[in-house]
């Protein structure tokens, strides 16, 4: 069976929504693929929930990040934002999330039937891969200076550190709270790795950043390269 290429389909902002996008919406791309096969599956399974109008919205949690989680859900008609991309096929309207679009980059989605029925894929090669732009959050810049320049140095050691969330509290600024993962878990010079080395280097490229806190549970320290 033949892949299906959104691209080659008509490419339109959310219903209703046209004047809320501005020209760089507009023209925002996607070369996500939904194969035939992945979209009769889908047309089915909406058919089942009796609701005109439903459709599928797709986006990723915490994308550029090894946590990435490539995600479709559905659609109730008018849930939609301004900004998705709109991918109309024959049987239902597929919603890609604006801020998802650079982190689906070569995404194919399709559905392989087997003895026990089939399963769903979804297979997104670049959605853990960190990207930074002009106009980047300050999260996404966190990802992209842990992942090319820091978690390359902490490899040699067997560890890595990941971005758990971001905390603007007033009186306090902006913190990064992180999580250390592998050799640097329990390790016991992970806290001046933490202070002369991450935090040093996060806060000279990212300004904004207030502080920088250690989440991990030091206490398990079976892979710790130092103990």
């Amino acid at each position: 069976m033949s892949e299906h290429n959104p691209t080659d389909t008509q490419v339109e902002p959310a219903a209703d929504y046209e004047s809320a996008l501005d020209t760089e919406q507009s023209d925002a791309k996607s070369n996500i693929t939904i194969t035939e096969a992945a979209q009769g599956y889908l047309a089915d399974l909406l058919s089942k929930q009796d609701t005109d109008g439903i459709g599928v919205r797709i986006f990723v949690e915490h994308p550029g990040t090894p946590r990435a989680e490539c995600c479709m859900a559905y659609n109730q008609p008018g849930e939609e934002d301004s900004a998705d991309l709109k991918f109309s096929y024959d049987d239902f309207s597929a919603f890609i999330e604006a801020a998802s679009v650079p982190y689906l980059e070569d995404a194919v989605i399709d559905y392989n039937k087997d003895r026990f029925g089939g399963q769903l894929t979804f297979r997104a090669p670049n959605s853990k891969v960190p990207k930074v732009g002009a106009d980047a959050s300050v999260e996404e810049r966190i990802n992209y200076v842990l992942q090319s320049e820091i978690n390359p140095s902490l490899a040699a050691h067997g560890g890595d550190v990941q971005l758990l969330e971001l905390i603007d509290e007033e009186g306090v600024g902006l913190t990064a709270v992180l999580k250390f993962g592998g050799g640097c878990q329990g390790c016991s010079a992970v806290d001046m790795t933490l202070r002369q080395g991450v935090e040093v280097q996060l806060k000279q490229q990212i300004p904004e950043l207030t502080q920088v806190i250690d989440e991990t549970d030091h206490t398990r320290t079976e892979n710790a390269y130092y103990k």
